[in-house]
């Protein structure tokens, strides 16, 4: 099961028709710093399996790894390693090496990570963590954090929404009917660092897709994959969020008048025109 800490409170159910409700946001990369630790603990999953650190074959792999980041991990070993029992062994090889890389103290939120998502909250939002870890390793970050103790609205890994994870759009859906924070789709916010966040947000429908640059892909990555925004960091998304709102409800109306596409057109044009580009956090 997803780890659920809180219901969406009055404020929150109170949300204007065309406002964000639910926003859904990674955690390697967006929220909680990566600093190399997924590529450390490849490196001993793949040792396990007999693949020679430094090798062709270790590079190859390596490669693959850091192309799908974001994608659930035994998914990627699927393909790294090709039958099930030696990906299921890497896999749990992976998450036990990460687990001990975070118990050593390897594991610090990206600054302002937390302070973002309390203000995400605090504006009547629904906030949701998800990861392409499994629930173990996804829990024992959160301890690690102190992010267990009612940071958040709920918790999903892939196996808490039928196994598959991003691309696939299902754990940003499973957020939406656990929670109930929104009545529409495009009264989602997905963020994350990786092509992988920007493809289930798309394809999940959510009204904001921003990506992140304090992780694994680089703005054009993001872009290609459907970004609607690129920001510096989560910092920036409360703001982005806001702006959105507003300059969506001036051009377009309710959001229920308008389609996806409509919508998005129109509040980048308003947010560009008002804000000018130039820096990541202006375009939206």
């Amino acid at each position: 099961m997803g780890a659920p800490v809180n219901g969406p409170t009055n404020a929150q159910a109170a949300t204007p028709t065309g406002a964000i409700r639910l926003v859904v946001l990674d955690m390697a990369g967006t929220t909680v710093a990566d600093d190399g630790l997924v590529e450390r603990a490849f490196g001993a999953a793949a040792e396990r399996l007999g693949v020679t650190p430094g090798s062709p074959e270790h590079a190859a792999q390596l490669e693959y790894v850091r192309a799908t980041m974001g994608e659930s991990k035994i998914s990627v070993f699927r393909h790294v390693f090709g039958d099930e029992e030696r990906a299921r062994r890497a896999n749990a090889a992976f998450e036990e090496a990460y687990g001990e890389l975070v118990a050593a103290g390897h594991c610090a939120p990206v600054p302002g990570a937390r302070e973002a998502i309390e203000r995400l909250r605090a504006d009547g939002r629904t906030v949701a963590l998800t990861t392409g870890f499994a629930r173990t390793t996804q829990d024992a970050i959160l301890a690690a954090l102190g992010w267990d103790r009612g940071l958040v609205d709920l918790t999903l890994c892939p196996a808490d929404a039928g196994g598959r994870g991003r691309p696939y759009p299902d754990m940003v859906l499973a957020a939406l009917l656990r929670t109930k924070a929104a009545d529409d789709v495009r009264g989602i916010a997905v963020a994350g660092d990786t092509s992988y966040d920007m493809l289930s947000g798309r394809r999940a429908g959510a009204g904001l897709v921003a990506g992140v640059l304090t992780g694994a892909h680089d703005e054009p990555a993001l872009r290609a994959a459907g970004a609607t925004h690129v920001l510096p960091s989560v910092v920036a998304l409360p703001d982005a969020i806001a702006r959105w709102e507003r300059a969506t409800a001036a051009v377009t109306g309710p959001m229920a008048d308008v389609g996806v596409e409509d919508g998005w057109a129109a509040a980048a044009t308003v947010t560009a025109s008002a804000e000018g580009a130039g820096t990541p956090e202006a375009r939206p």
